[in-house]
């Protein structure tokens, strides 16, 4: 099953400069995890030690914010769409 994932040009550099990137995983946590095998580095970026994403990094499944769905075991589907999008702040 193959899920693209659009990465944030803050991390390009950990996938070869690459913006939108394919992964497999039936979940979002066994997506970052074939995230990590292809791209070593990415997912220390993204979560913290028990696998959760950083507060700091927002991940979108087809629009969707995951924190309101099944954070990191929600599923996914062939030819779902995968958005990573770090925070910003201002002021």
């Amino acid at each position: 099953m193959s899920i693209t994932v659009k990465v944030p040009a803050s991390l390009s550099h950990l996938t070869g400069g690459k913006k939108t990137v394919e992964c497999t995983g039936d979940n979002i946590a066994a997506c970052l995890t074939s995230l990590e095998a292809q791209f070593p580095g990415i997912k220390d970026k993204l979560c913290n030690e028990k696998g959760d994403a950083f507060g700091f990094i927002n991940v979108f499944v087809n629009g969707e914010n995951v924190r309101y769905l099944q954070g990191m075991d929600t599923p996914l589907q062939e030819g779902d769409e995968l958005t990573i999008i770090p925070a910003i702040a201002g002021g």
